[in-house]
């Protein structure tokens, strides 16, 4: 069995060519500015004051990049430093960084365990990291010591649920595979999973599909020696045990079973509701999510304050309004279905102002809309979009 250190030597992952820099940014969550604002600071971070982050086992780059050149193209003060134990993966970053020119880095080789001795940090990106270590637990809780009082970590830990198939077949290979270099493991490995039975469950799986992508891919998915997956409750707890609490995940919507099971009466406890919509939806496959040290208060902004500045995610302005205008409401896709969401065609003015730079005190005001009845407006709105990640609040470029 290769170790984690010699496959990702061998295969860095995800696979980056660092001249594609120059025709696209790869971007996500967590670690968009925009998105840590909503999540950890209410949307109302002070941009103007630098951003010290870590990124925590940062492989080929994507969190890194997506953070330093956003920031950069904000014209946003920072220092990043990024860790990985991998010298093939920090290659890659660090070109990926010099094409694009994005300085302020320090990139170092080694474990995130050490990051409580680099830090304090206000923010820490970990993504898809710390269910590859040999101890997990040890990586959220040097993580959660390594943030500073008003900080915030952005995660990415694999769920079970929406890998189903994949960990009998890691624990298949483990055995047939063990000792071959990690040339030969690959090559046994797709060979061997050409002649699966095609009723397989991880033949069924439709939403995973890295072993299709890259040989990189394929090894992280299938021939990974260290590899544990975490339900929502676990996650909870993990994070609770490193003196955190979960702000919340990226994509609320997927964790409330309400559309599932209608008029139903659901727990009160929200970790057990969000336990039930995993169990019920049943093809998530990562939890994405932000935590910040148990001591802060509610982190999240909702539209209620009036002051925060909107910003659309994935959807541009002028044609989500004209849509909203004429039907009252927006159709969109989530976990491979598509979904209406109803709105107040009252809003659509609203929406086509947003900018990134305007409050909603004042889109309101060129509405002509009085404060009182904007803040009763606008709050349904905003839950339904944030519910979707369809919206973020935040000063980035104010």
């Amino acid at each position: 069995m290769s170790s984690v250190k010699e496959q990702y030597e061998a295969y860095p992952y995800p696979e980056r060519d660092p001249k594609d820099e120059k025709r696209r940014l790869i971007t996500g969550s967590p670690s968009h500015p925009l998105e840590m604002d909503q999540f950890l600071w209410n949307g109302k971070r002070d941009w103007t004051k630098p951003l010290k982050a870590l990124v925590a086992g940062g492989g080929t780059g994507d969190g890194l990049i997506q953070l330093a050149q956003v920031l950069t193209g904000a014209r946003r003060p920072y220092q990043i430093t990024y860790i990985d134990l991998s010298t093939a993966s920090r290659a890659i970053a660090e070109e990926r960084a010099r094409m694009r020119g994005l300085k302020n880095i320090t990139f170092l080789t080694g474990s995130l365990l050490d990051a409580p001795e680099l830090g304090p940090f206000d923010y820490i990106d970990c993504c898809g990291v710390l269910h590859h270590l040999p101890e997990p637990q040890a990586g959220f809780d040097a993580l959660g010591r390594a943030l500073a009082p008003e900080g915030g970590l952005g995660f990415m830990v694999y769920a079970p649920y929406g890998r189903s198939g994949v960990y009998p077949l890691q624990d298949a290979f483990a055995r047939l595979l063990a000792g071959l270099p990690p040339k030969q493991r690959l090559r046994e490995g797709r060979r061997i999973l050409a002649n699966l039975p095609k009723n397989h469950p991880f033949a069924q799986n439709r939403v995973v599909g890295d072993h299709k992508r890259s040989d990189a891919g394929f090894y992280d998915l299938l021939l990974h020696s260290t590899d544990r997956p975490y339900r929502v409750g676990e996650v909870v707890q993990a994070l609770d045990h490193a003196g955190l609490r979960l702000a919340g995940f990226t994509s609320p919507a997927l964790y409330d079973p309400s559309d599932l099971t209608g008029e139903m009466p659901l727990p009160e406890d929200p970790v057990a509701r969000m336990s039930l919509a995993e169990e019920l939806r049943g093809t998530i496959r990562m939890h994405t999510g932000y935590a910040v040290p148990k001591p802060r208060a509610e982190t999240v902004a909702d539209g209620h304050d009036l002051s925060q500045v909107p910003h659309l995610k994935g959807v541009a302005a002028a044609p989500l309004a004209r849509e909203i205008e004429k039907r009252g409401q927006i159709k969109i896709k989530t976990e491979g279905a598509q979904v209406t969401l109803k709105l107040d065609k009252a809003i659509a003015p609203l929406v086509a102002g947003m900018n990134g730079r305007t409050p909603l005190a004042q889109l309101g005001k060129r509405a002509g809309i009085d404060p009182i009845a904007m803040a009763a407006l606008w709050y349904p709105a905003s839950t339904a979009l944030l519910r979707h990640g369809l919206i973020h609040y935040s000063r980035l470029l104010c």
